[in-house]
C-alpha cells in the first residue's frame, strides 16, 4: 500500500515520535550519521525499531563521469548494516569535480557521457552497499551546459541502463518545469514511472524563478502531480514530506501528510477507473 511519511530533523523529533500513528515512514539523512557518536547511532536504531526508516544521501555525487568515492560509499554500507533500513537514495547530481567540493548539488551535462558515468557509479554503489540507491531528480536554476538530452530522456536512459529505482521529487519537477517552460505531466509520461519507489514533496518560493528551498508548504501543483503519478504508477509509493526550516506546528505538517494521502487516493481512483 502507499505510505506517507516525514523527513527526520532534530527540531521535529518530539513531534514525530509522538505522532507515529499518523506517520508511516521516516526518512533520515544518511550523511548526518556517517561519523556520529555511538549514542547518536543507537538512538537512530531505536527509531528504526519503532517505524520504518529509509536513508537519503546527499554527498555521493553519483551522476558524474568521475568515479565515485569508495570510502564514502563504505560509510553508507556500514550505516545500512547497522540500521537495516528499507532502502537508501541519492541524487542525480555531482557535488565535486577534480577533487574540489562545490558545496551543493549540481546538475551535470545531460549527455551520453554522464549517462554512462552515472550507471557505472550506481553499479559501484550497488556492489559496495549491497543494494542500489534510488536516484532522485534535482532542481536546477540553469540548464546544464553541454547537454543534448532533455531531463526526462536523460533520466529514462539512466533508469533503463542501470535498472535502479527512482526517487521522484515532485517539487523539483514543478520547479524545473516552471523555470524552463515544459509540461510536468508530459515529463511523467516520458520516464519509467514503474521504477519510481519513493516520492519527495516540498515547498519553495518565487525569486523570478521557482527556488526549491524546503522552507515553505507544498504548493497545490505538486499535490496535483502526485495524483497524476499515482494514476500512472502500478506499484505502491512511499511519499516523504521534506522540511528543512521555518518549521510550522507539527499538526500543520501532519495536515500536509493527510493532503498527500488524499492526492494519492485521487490518483488511485483514476487509475482504477
Amino acid at each position: 500500500m502507499d505510505r506517507v511519511g516525514l523527513s527526520w530533523r532534530p527540531y521535529l523529533a518530539a513531534g514525530i515520535l509522538t505522532n507515529l500513528d499518523r506517520i508511516d515512514v521516516v526518512e533520515v539523512i544518511a550523511d548526518d550519521y556517517f561519523d556520529a557518536p555511538r549514542a547518536k547511532v543507537a538512538a537512530l536504531r531505536t527509531l528504526s525499531a519503532q517505524a520504518p526508516v529509509v536513508l537519503h544521501g546527499i554527498t555521493q555525487g553519483l551522476a558524474s563521469t568521475a568515479r565515485c568515492d569508495a570510502r564514502r560509499l563504505s560509510k553508507v554500507a556500514r550505516l545500512v548494516e547497522k540500521l537495516r533500513p528499507e532502502s537508501w537514495s541519492e541524487h542525480l547530481a555531482f557535488v565535486r569535480g577534480d577533487g574540489i567540493e562545490i558545496g551543493h548539488l549540481a546538475a551535470p551535462p545531460r549527455n551520453t557521457a554522464t549517462v554512462d558515468g552515472c550507471c557505472e557509479n550506481i553499479e559501484a554503489a550497488r556492489r559496495i552497499v549491497g543494494i542500489a540507491p534510488a536516484m532522485e531528480n534535482i532542481a536546477t536554476l540553469i540548464d546544464p551546459p553541454g547537454s543534448n538530452l532533455s531531463e526526462a530522456a536523460w533520466i529514462a536512459k539512466i533508469a533503463a541502463s542501470s535498472h535502479c529505482p527512482l526517487l521522484l521529487d515532485l517539487h523539483n519537477l514543478h520547479a524545473n518545469a516552471s523555470n524552463f517552460g515544459y509540461d510536468p505531466v508530459r515529463f511523467l509520461d516520458a520516464i519509467p514511472v514503474s521504477q519510481v519507489t519513493t516520492v519527495h514533496l516540498a515547498g519553495g518560493r518565487f525569486i523570478g524563478r521557482v527556488l526549491d528551498d524546503h522552507l515553505h508548504d507544498v504548493p497545490d501543483p505538486v499535490y496535483d502531480l502526485l495524483a497524476e503519478l499515482a494514476a500512472r504508477a502500478p506499484q505502491p509509493l512511499t511519499v516523504i514530506l521534506e522540511r528543512d526550516g521555518a518549521y510550522p506546528p507539527m499538526e500543520h505538517l501532519l495536515t500536509q501528510l493527510d493532503r498527500a494521502r488524499a492526492a494519492l487516493g485521487i490518483g488511485r481512483e483514476k487509475r482504477a477507473a
